[in-house]
């Protein structure tokens, strides 16, 4: 799944192929706005040796919600029907968040049985209450960096309120916190392809542990489900409406997505602004702004910079034919900045009208499911972070993640003065 990949992208992307070059990533941080740029001036979408790609905002609107188009499978990276059978008898059954049972990569009607108990969760309703809890979090947090030697805005803020949200969520400790963030760690690469055998082997490892800590957690839940009566996924684990695999595969999933899109968001967001005064001096003088500044952080610095889709017939879209089992490419932080859709995109405005048609979070009805509860961890942190330290500056070492799926910073040491 990696190694094939890992051997063929590069030969085709020196040879110009556009979907093998956005595939391997973009090199250095923000050089990948270039890239979409030329993408974008070889069409709305660019057909290669690999599949196609684009940075089209309406084309990838466009597939996304189009249900000729599936998410990828296994059998869609062209392997002979021998490896594929190989690859299903050797399948070692781990929470992988790329993997079926995962709602994300599932079709209807498994997606639909997967999706709609667990969206209870995040109703707006649910969100609203969950709010104060988020502010009472990021000020512990916030108190707690004071006494921090050397604060690291991601290791210690941006990390820490997603984690401590979801995993209330979940009903899991909060002692085990600390084993969700390196779990993430872990696993995080495997939204990229052609992973080398030491990142690849580590994910496996922490995929392993995390199924068997799940386990673990959900038998104990099941054992005294009054114990856990406050927590959804108790519930749902006590109901019997999924499997053990498909609900483990799931928890898996949000713990993942719940937490590692909002910390690229939050630490993206915290770079951003200090980078640009004029737009956080608006946004102390009109904190209405906050959620709108969410929407840009999102829409200017995509914590998911792309996804992709399989055609899973003959159809056309703007103008080119994809063929059965082509892979369509979907760069979300290229349609980010599409010059069609957003004035002046390259320029961060908290006060853009229209930053909330950014497809950071997907589209249709894979969108992401915890969406709201992201947008609003990323309000209250970034609002709090700026009120309580409002002469806060970064320190030397900021580090991004090296990621080509999930882009955000890995640290940001600071001082807060």
């Amino acid at each position: 799944m990696h190694g094939l990949p890992r051997r063929a992208l590069p030969r085709r992307a020196e040879r110009g192929d556009r979907m093998a070059q956005m595939l391997l990533g973009y090199g250095e941080p923000g050089s990948q706005y270039e890239v979409f740029d030329a993408l974008r001036a070889e069409g709305p979408l660019v057909r290669s040796e690999v599949g196609a790609t684009t940075a089209d905002h309406a084309v990838c609107r466009e597939i996304l919600r189009d249900q000729r188009f599936g998410t990828v499978q296994t059998a869609d990276f062209g392997f002979p029907g021998p490896l594929l059978r190989l690859l299903e008898l050797l399948d070692p059954q781990l929470p992988n968040p790329v993997e079926p049972p995962s709602m994300l990569v599932s079709e209807p009607p498994a997606h639909t049985a997967y999706r709609h108990p667990i969206a209870k969760t995040f109703t707006p309703r649910s969100i609203e209450q969950l709010t104060d809890r988020a502010r009472t979090v990021t000020a512990s947090l916030l108190d707690a960096m004071a006494e921090a030697p050397a604060p690291d805005l991601v290791r210690d803020f941006a990390a820490r309120l997603p984690v401590t949200m979801i995993g209330r969520l979940l009903g899991l400790p909060e002692k085990d916190d600390d084993y969700m963030l390196e779990w993430g760690e872990a696993a995080a690469p495997l939204l990229d392809p052609g992973l080398s055998w030491p990142v690849y082997r580590r994910s496996q490892v922490a995929l392993t542990g995390l199924r068997e800590y799940l386990t673990a957690h959900f038998a104990r839940v099941r054992a005294d489900p009054d114990a856990d009566a406050d927590h959804p996924f108790a519930l749902l684990a006590s109901s019997g409406e999924l499997s053990d695999r498909e609900l483990i595969a799931n928890a898996a999933l949000l713990i993942g997505a719940g937490f590692e899109t909002t910390v690229n968001l939050i630490g993206n967001g915290i770079a951003l602004l200090l980078a640009h005064p004029d737009q956080l001096a608006i946004l102390r003088e009109r904190p209405e702004l906050w959620p709108n500044a969410v929407e840009e952080v999102l829409r200017f610095s995509s914590p998911i910079q792309r996804t992709a889709r399989v055609a899973r017939e003959d159809v056309e879209v703007a103008g080119v034919r994809i063929g059965r089992g082509t892979m369509v490419s979907l760069q979300l932080a290229g349609a980010n900045r599409d010059p069609k859709v957003f004035d002046r995109p390259n320029e961060f405005d908290v006060t853009r009208p229209d930053a909330k048609k950014n497809v950071s979070f997907g589209y249709g009805i894979h969108a992401c499911i915890g969406a709201a509860l992201a947008r609003m961890e990323g309000a209250v942190a970034l609002s709090g972070l700026f009120e309580r330290y409002p002469a806060v500056a970064l320190s030397d070492g900021a580090r991004h993640r090296g990621l080509s799926t999930l882009y955000g910073y890995a640290a940001l040491p600071a001082r807060l003065r």
